[in-house]
């Protein structure tokens, strides 16, 4: 699933923050790290843990001390990480979200493929939040649209009005 988590995390971290400057587009990459580290196992895996997540957050802080504006834009990648864990439903497995708290294994597949027929229900979900931010957003002029694919920012002038 790629359209559920980069959608709910966009959407998410907009509805929280309501700021333009963040980079959504590493926001949505956040929210794919976790499958991407752990398709290659075909189960749970190091990607869907706690720890993952704290563990690039910590990098992030230490990487970039004195250099406010890279840490903030970096930011976005680890809260899309954790967004992932939300929407995916891991906290509910305490041994792998906990993980090494409660045992070393890892026990069973991925919680996209655990879900079966469901998964596809939710990346249909996930388009329909696409369609959304697109024309929240105003994707469709293009003006818009490259800057958000070069900056990943979203026009100041959405900020202020609140169109739900």
């Amino acid at each position: 699933m790629i359209l559920w988590f980069a959608a709910t995390a966009f959407v998410t971290v907009w509805a929280v923050f309501k700021d333009p400057a963040i980079d959504y587009r590493l926001v949505m990459a956040g929210a794919l790290v976790p499958d991407v580290v752990d398709v290659g196992t075909g189960g749970r895996w190091l990607g869907h843990t706690l720890l993952l997540g704290v563990a690039v957050l910590a990098a992030v802080m230490l990487g970039t001390r004195s250099r406010r504006l890279l840490r903030r834009r970096l930011l976005a990648l680890p809260i899309g990480m954790f967004l992932h864990l939300v929407f995916d439903g891991v906290w509910a497995d305490r041994t792998t979200f906990w993980w090494p708290a409660f045992g070393t294994s890892f026990d069973g597949e991925l919680p996209t493929i655990e879900r079966g027929g469901v998964s596809i229900l939710l990346e249909v979900a996930g388009v329909a939040l696409l369609v959304w931010v697109w024309g929240r957003f105003r994707f469709g002029e293009p003006e818009r649209r490259r800057y958000f694919l070069r900056t990943g920012r979203l026009g100041r002038d959405l900020a202020d009005r609140p169109r739900w």
